[in-house]
Parts: C-alpha cells; sequence; structure tokens
C-alpha cells in the first residue's frame, strides 16, 4: 500500500477555532521511494511550504476534485492549516471555487488580511508550529463573517459527511432539512468549500472507504458510506482516484507526475 503523507493527529490549539479546522505538519527529510499521494480534498488549506535552502513561501491551496501522484519527496517542511467552511472569502478575500485546483502566495490575494496572515506564518518552526500558531494568529482571525450563512453551511456540510452512527444524507434531503432550494445549497458551497455539495459528498465518501477499508468488508462499507452496493463504491472510488479500490491498497497506481507543490495528503 503507497504511503499517504497525513498529520500525525489534531494539532489545533482551541484558540484557532472555530476559524481552523486542522493543522497538519509534514517532516521529509530523507529521500522517499513511495509515491507522494495527494488525495481529494474538499477543503481550502493555508500552507507554509519551506523548501531545500531555506526557501519560505506562504500558498493558499484549493480544494482538489482528484488525486494525483507524484514521486517521492525529500527535504521538504510544511505547515498547513485546513480552514473551516465558511472562512476562506473572510479571511482570504475570495470565494473558495476560485481556488480549486490551484496554489496562490498569499500576497497576490486581495485585501490586507492575506498579507498580514502570510507575514505571521513565514517565521514559523514547523516543528513546533502548535505552539507558536496559538501565539500567532488569532489576533488575526477576526475578519466579520455572516453567522447565519456559515452556520447553514456547516450543517450542510455535516449532513453530507460520513459518521460512525450513520450514512450520509443525499443533497435533495439537506436542502428540504435546512429549508433552502438545492441551488442555494450549491451557491453556500462554492463560496464557503470550493465544490459542489454532489462532490463533497463524494470525496468524503471516498476518503472515508480509505481509512475504512482495512477494517471491513466492502459491501459492508459500500452501505455505511452511502453508497448503493459495492459497484457503486468501486466506480465512485475509480472516478476520484484513477483506478479502484483494490489496485490503490496493492500499491498498483498511476504513473507518477512531477508535483506543482509540495503540500500533503
Amino acid at each position: 500500500m503507497p504511503t499517504i503523507t497525513a498529520e500525525p493527529g489534531p494539532l489545533t490549539p482551541e484558540a484557532l477555532l472555530p476559524w481552523i479546522a486542522g493543522v497538519r505538519t509534514l517532516l521529509l527529510t530523507d529521500p522517499r521511494e513511495e509515491t507522494f499521494v495527494r488525495l481529494p480534498a474538499a477543503e481550502t488549506r493555508v500552507v507554509l511550504r519551506v523548501g531545500r535552502g531555506g526557501r519560505r513561501d506562504v500558498l493558499a491551496v484549493g480544494p482538489r476534485v482528484r488525486a494525483s501522484y507524484h514521486p517521492g519527496k525529500a527535504h521538504l517542511s510544511c505547515v498547513e492549516l485546513r480552514l473551516a467552511p465558511g472562512t476562506t472569502r473572510p479571511l482570504l478575500g475570495v470565494p473558495a471555487a476560485a481556488l480549486v485546483g490551484r496554489a496562490v502566495p498569499l500576497e497576490e490575494l486581495p485585501g490586507e488580511t492575506p498579507r498580514r496572515l502570510a507575514a505571521a506564518l513565514r517565521p514559523l518552526d514547523p516543528r513546533e508550529a502548535s505552539a507558536q500558531l496559538a501565539e500567532a494568529l488569532p489576533a488575526l482571525l477576526q475578519a466579520a463573517v455572516d453567522p447565519a450563512r456559515t452556520a447553514l453551511l456547516r450543517a450542510g456540510v455535516d449532513a453530507l459527511s460520513v459518521r460512525l452512527d450513520r450514512a450520509p444524507a443525499q443533497v435533495r434531503q439537506v436542502a428540504r432539512e435546512l429549508a433552502v432550494s438545492e441551488r442555494q445549497l450549491r451557491n453556500l458551497f462554492a463560496e464557503g468549500v470550493g465544490v459542489s455539495p454532489k462532490h463533497y459528498a463524494r470525496i468524503d465518501r471516498v476518503r472515508t472507504v480509505l481509512t475504512r477499508a482495512a477494517s471491513a468488508p466492502w459491501s459492508d462499507l459500500a452501505v455505511a458510506t452511502g453508497y448503493y452496493d459495492q459497484a457503486h463504491l468501486t466506480s465512485d472510488f475509480r472516478s476520484l482516484m484513477g483506478v479502484p479500490p483494490r489496485s490503490y491498497l496493492t500499491g498498483r497506481l498511476p504513473a507518477a507526475t512531477p508535483c506543482r507543490f509540495g503540500t500533503g495528503a
């Protein structure tokens, strides 16, 4: 099975909630032979990347609609802040949909907040990021949000996400429960998440399959994650990951291509 770059555990200081959904670090100091996998991700992230020679870049990295595969990396450190749903425009000055598939230096985004955020992140030590972030960021995370709109979006995200005690709801059902039209729900997701409600649900299901594949039969996993059947799971997985589940889990991956920027899964 390929090595997937990911966080060792939640590192988010309480002071950064609810702006930051999670903080991850990635430290690669030795050459790696494994393929570097970037999973589909329905989120926007702010990434401090420290490369060979100490070069530091602070990037806004938008949602990824499909997985990509790249040669193994070395001499790379990253601190990655996963923005909570609904905070991309207040913090970065653009809707999340404008960043899909892109990595943009924060200084190129509109408004003063992205530049101040870049200045606060650039000097951080990736090995001590959690404590440093708790000191550096709370004063910056004060951009205005619409509480009602954000609460509505996050309720939609929760309803479309797989949970241990339930499968995700259907988009039509979520819109009805939130008392909005499906079009309004799509607009909420485009601005605050970056992808449509349907594609958000697909990404969340596939990522859940990846975390549970070793502990449940495929048929049971399909039901638990909201698929019609195992064939539906396989089709969706192949669409987002580029290969069927069994091929991925046994390391039979698509050919690796050069990575435009070195962020994690």
